[in-house]
């Protein structure tokens, strides 16, 4: 009975891992083939993987488009870590009256959508001349209070002693936090990077709003106007998708380790 409970598990997990990771084989499946395979629902990998990569390049500036996408996404991871850190740092550690008022505000901000924030940030960057720059995309990530309770929860498991310590051989405030705290919670810093620049890197809506000029749109901007055409070329939007999706992939692979440390909050 339980040999077959077990099977059971094993062909569920497995149809469940090929349901989820099919999306990613017609994806690269679909960047070998021409736009009328995939709309005819050709499975199968085709030959036109070179043509599509051309004509793609023919049609995008890619080196540029990769580098504002990028330029944004690790401008943003750091600065978004830096500040984050800090906060959920200096909520745990310090004692104050007022603390907990704060961070109970803090968490109902979490409560308000994006799209009733869109307005009043677009007249702000508008009146600060900042409409259609790359800084108007990056300033709004750069703290978010997710990031910042997510540090919070894990700094619960940091030692305190290790501060103690630190502050009995005179070191000053923010060399505790730069020496000792960011070395010890690097999984954590790990787990949030990953969410951080996956976050910044498929950024769509915000940067649709705010960036007009050609030259400075991101990856996902450019996906998004080859999809609109008049007859897509699904061929080459596949190939792009691949092109977008391979950073994050990247990243999440070499931080795979850390990353699961860090959700599990554990310390190191």
């Amino acid at each position: 009975m339980k040999r077959i409970k077990g099977s059971f598990k094993y062909i569920f997990l497995s149809i469940a891992s090929l349901i989820s990771v099919f999306p990613f084989i017609w994806m690269v499946i679909g960047a070998t083939n021409t736009a009328t395979d995939i709309i005819k629902g050709k499975m199968t990998p085709g030959l036109e993987a070179v043509n599509n990569v051309k004509m793609l390049l023919e049609m995008v500036d890619l080196p540029l488009v990769l580098w504002n996408s990028a330029k944004i996404a690790i401008i943003s991871t750091v600065l978004l870590l830096l500040i984050a850190s800090l906060a959920g740092y200096g909520f745990e550690i310090y004692r104050s009256k007022i603390k907990d008022k704060v961070y109970g505000g803090l968490l109902l901000t979490m409560m308000i959508p994006f799209a009733a924030l869109m307005i009043p940030l677009f007249r702000m960057f508008t009146k600060m001349g900042l409409l259609d720059s790359h800084t108007a995309v990056i300033l709004p990530t750069i703290a978010t209070v997710f990031m910042i309770f997510f540090f919070r929860q894990n700094t619960k498991s940091f030692n305190r002693e290790l501060i103690q310590a630190a502050r009995v051989d005179g070191l000053k405030e923010y060399q505790t936090f730069f020496y000792i705290y960011v070395p010890t919670m690097k999984s954590t810093y790990a787990a949030a990077g990953i969410i951080a620049f996956m976050t910044s890197w498929n950024n769509f809506l915000w940067p649709l709003i705010i960036l007009q000029t050609d030259g400075k749109k991101t990856i996902t901007l450019v996906i998004s106007s080859l999809s609109s055409a008049y007859f897509p070329e699904y061929g080459v939007i596949m190939v792009a998708i691949v092109i977008a999706t391979l950073p994050t992939i990247l990243i999440f692979f070499l931080l795979q380790k850390r990353f699961v440390e860090g959700m599990l909050g554990s310390v190191k």
